[in-house]
């Protein structure tokens, strides 16, 4: 694999796969490994869902942005975005700036059954019966920002490594020609 010189930044729904993922790929590309919520939990002194549900939506949306906004100005790593943060107008145009931008996409059925009776969640506390609503008016909402990203990639129920395999892949194939927009199948 040729040099990776900039961060990856792994972007996609709740469920995705952006941290299992993003974990081996780092291992894999002899690169660090950072998680944006867990960024957001150590500069608030708080688990993700206590600062949604102390400051709100908007306060924790902006704190995600400044976090962000840090993280996407550092060194080269292999960045597991939190999962709503590149909607944000300032990351998107920081991360074509200074990362590479791999979308990890999942069809509704794949998300719900990787969220179904996870807590730890703040945008999916509802009855496990409302999660899939909820899922597909994120699809509606989120897919096409993350559309943006350099490289798409579809995650499925497979083994993560199958995924990095093809992360791996479609980084490979977008160094050697990047007006074209990989999706690994």
């Amino acid at each position: 694999m040729a040099n990776i010189n900039k961060i990856i930044l792994l972007v996609g729904l709740i469920g995705s796969g952006k941290t299992s993922v993003g974990k081996r790929l780092a291992k894999k590309l002899n690169l660090p490994f950072v998680d944006g919520d867990q960024e957001i939990e150590k500069a608030a002194g708080l688990s993700v869902i206590d600062v949604f549900k102390c400051f709100g939506m908007e306060e924790y949306r902006a704190g995600e942005e400044r976090i962000m906004k840090r993280l996407l100005s550092g060194a080269p790593c292999v960045l597991a975005s939190g999962g709503g943060s590149f909607v944000a107008e300032q990351t998107r145009q920081l991360a074509k700036k200074n990362a590479l931008t791999v979308w990890l996409k999942a069809d509704i059925d794949v998300l719900y059954s990787r969220t179904t009776g996870r807590k730890r969640r703040p945008f999916l506390q509802c009855s496990d019966s409302k999660i899939k609503s909820k899922l597909q008016t994120y699809i509606e909402e989120e897919y096409p920002y993350y559309s943006e990203a350099d490289i798409v990639v579809e995650t499925k129920n497979e083994a993560v490594e199958n995924t990095v395999d093809r992360v791996l892949k479609a980084i490979r194939a977008f160094q050697q020609f990047p007006e074209n927009k990989e999706c690994a199948e």
